[in-house]
């Protein structure tokens, strides 16, 4: 049976693991009683034992998808793709993004703050701490690919099927130019996996995140260009993660999360997870200090097979 949960006109909460995004109309909201849930079970720092049961792996590619609730995609009879890989990894039945629409839940999962936004609106620079720049800090490495991205570094609102709206790290300072990529720079290739950097987001454009475009055709997308990636990912210590930004504009905001390859124990996951929940795991898995609202949750520790 679908959970349901009240929306209340908030700040946001809520995190877990995978990327796949979505994008709407509305004001900033998330699930009072998904974020109070996370709140309570966590706040622990990124030295405390829970984030040293996540494993460190190689590389990790999240994918970022867009407005489509739980429902509209896991058992669908138009996403055969995305429903083999649920089968294949860590399924979360309990996701939910923390708010509406698009670009808050991007900034979320990117910064562990909404960053104040209420809408997709752009351009704009923000300060402060996110994934991107502790993974840099600490010697490791960041990019983020965008399909229909015009150039290395641009940093324009919008062009064709692109949009800086779901693009959170050109809105960042301390990301270089050089880590915004277009989809042409991802690898195709087993050297060129093993060449990509120690985290990646990988945003489709407007026709093939399900925003524009279908169920069917983003799936379709994802099985053309990453089904190599995550094949090479379950031998080689790496894993893909696909979520959502947002469900259509709905009172839940239930999504689908999905972790797949190495070490990752398949099955489907009940527990709670958000943006802030999943970028607290992928800072853990790294040793990173925790940014945002992440601080206030627990890393996923459970879905591990080492």
């Amino acid at each position: 049976m679908r959970l349901r949960l009240p929306l209340a006109a908030a700040s946001l909460a809520a995190a877990t693991l995978l990327v796949a995004t979505a994008c709407s109309s509305g004001g900033a909201a998330e699930p009072a009683g998904v974020s109070s849930s996370l709140a309570a079970q966590s706040s622990a720092p990124a030295t405390a034992p829970g984030a040293a049961a996540v494993p460190r792996p190689a590389h990790v590619v999240v994918v970022i998808e867009e407005n489509h609730p739980y429902d509209q995609i896991i058992g669908s009879g138009a996403a055969p793709y995305l429903n083999s890989l649920a089968g294949q990894g860590a399924s979360f039945t309990a996701s939910y993004a923390v708010a509406h629409p698009s670009e808050p839940n991007y900034l979320a999962l990117f910064s562990g703050s909404t960053q104040g936004l209420t809408d997709d609106s752009c351009p704009h620079t923000f300060s402060g701490p996110t994934l991107g720049s502790e993974l840099l800090g600490s010697g490791l490495t960041f990019a983020g690919y965008s399909e229909s991205l015009p150039a290395t570094g641009w940093t324009g609102c919008s062009t064709g099927d692109y949009a800086r709206k779901h693009n959170p790290w050109v809105d960042f300072a301390t990301i270089p130019a050089s880590a915004n990529r277009t989809f042409d720079a991802f690898p195709s290739s087993a050297a060129g996996y093993a060449a990509l950097p120690t985290l990646s987001i990988v945003v489709p454009n407007l026709q093939h995140d399900m925003h524009d475009g279908t169920v069917q055709q983003g799936d379709d997308w994802l099985r053309a260009h990453l089904s190599g990636y995550a094949d090479w990912a379950r031998t080689h210590d790496s894993l893909l993660v696909v979520t959502w930004d947002e469900d259509d504009n709905g009172p839940d905001n239930h999504i689908p999360t999905l972790v797949v390859g190495a070490g990752v124990k398949q099955g489907q996951y009940g527990e709670l997870l958000d943006h802030y929940r999943l970028l607290r795991t992928l800072e853990a898995a790294y040793g990173l200090s925790p940014v945002g609202e992440s601080a206030q949750r627990a890393p996923v520790t459970d879905i591990w097979s080492k």
